[in-house]
């Protein structure tokens, strides 16, 4: 029996997004990104309920832009078990493992579900791994029932990160939901950056966090200007102007490359020799390989970080790294 007929029972109860049956208007697109857009948003600013403690290590620091993924929020696993599954079961699939026909209807339906349970079932495992793994405190002292509920919130927000991608992939929005989470996070922590409110102490005093206020902060209090405007452009620990003009000098770059096609001959053999061409884009993978490569090194970050709490000495756990508590 394949693997495929065996998750049949299994697809009744799977949340899933029905495929429109007529032609969706761009209004009506635009209204259903917008709101997946603030329901997403929304996600990231919810604190989980019941968390004791955040001050431990986070492995996932420096990729949570990629990964869509706020610390300490419902938000918290990001789009993470989404590509997790997507690359586990596409690497199924590949090695023949799991046969599947993707010419088939019921397959591609078959798959497409297998996937989805797939995410279900690592948004499970990785809660349970963040609760076990002491990221919001010691288990003893969460408790039984504070532990359930972290579970709880982080897969039914995962849940929700799944039906809100499926309902923008399957053409009730512009775009892919991945794409559209992680463009959303870079836009918002970009915002955040340059225009951020929040004050400092710093040893050359109270400086805002945001890189523009800061400088214009900077131009207005201090007597130097020349010297101001250096340290607005080049200050260390928080944003600056140079980071900020670096980012935008990226998009340009990006763009402009965008742009970049080759154009392959083709020839139809059953139109009696007629050419074409077919264009490949220079970013044809698009950010594809850094979302694998990021949800790649991110599960390896966090199991190791897993092991090497449970088992400190073991010789093969410090190979994968060594971690301390802050």
């Amino acid at each position: 029996m394949r693997f495929l007929n065996i998750i049949k029972p299994v697809m009744c109860i799977l949340p899933e997004v029905r495929a429109p049956e007529r032609n969706v208007q761009f209004k009506e697109r635009m209204m259903w990104t917008i709101i997946t857009l603030l329901i997403f948003l929304v996600c990231c600013q919810i604190p989980l309920y019941g968390i004791r403690s955040n001050s431990s290590a986070d492995p996932f620091y420096w990729m949570r832009v990629i990964l869509a993924s706020n610390r300490g929020t419902l938000m918290e696993l990001g789009i993470s078990p989404i590509v997790t599954s997507g690359m586990v079961m596409q690497l199924l699939a590949g090695s023949k493992i799991i046969q599947v026909d993707q010419s088939v209807k019921e397959d591609r339906a078959l798959f497409q579900g297998a996937q989805k349970l797939c995410g279900l079932l690592i948004t499970i495992g990785e809660a349970l791994a963040y609760v076990m793994s002491g990221m919001y405190g010691d288990v003893k002292e969460l408790g039984a029932i504070n532990s359930i509920l972290i579970i709880l919130q982080l897969f039914f927000a995962g849940v929700i990160v799944l039906v809100l991608d499926e309902l923008l992939t399957k053409g009730y929005g512009l775009g892919s939901g991945i794409s559209l989470f992680i463009a959303t996070n870079i836009c918002e922590n970009i915002i955040w950056k340059a225009f951020s409110p929040t004050t400092y102490n710093t040893g050359r005093g109270t400086e805002f966090e945001g890189a523009i206020i800061a400088m214009f902060h900077m131009l207005i209090t201090r007597t130097d200007k020349v010297r101001a405007l250096n340290e607005a452009l080049y200050r260390q620990n928080l944003p600056n102007i140079f980071n900020l003009l670096a980012t935008v000098l990226v998009f340009i770059i990006v763009i402009y490359f965008q742009g970049f096609r080759v154009d392959l001959p083709v020839k139809y053999e059953r139109y009696r020799g007629h050419t074409g061409s077919y264009p490949i884009k220079l970013f044809y993978t698009s950010n594809i390989p850094i979302i694998l490569q990021t949800a790649l090194v991110s599960n390896l970050y966090f199991f190791s970080q897993l092991l090497h709490k449970r088992y400190p000495t073991n010789i093969l756990v410090k190979l994968l790294g060594k971690w301390q508590e802050q």
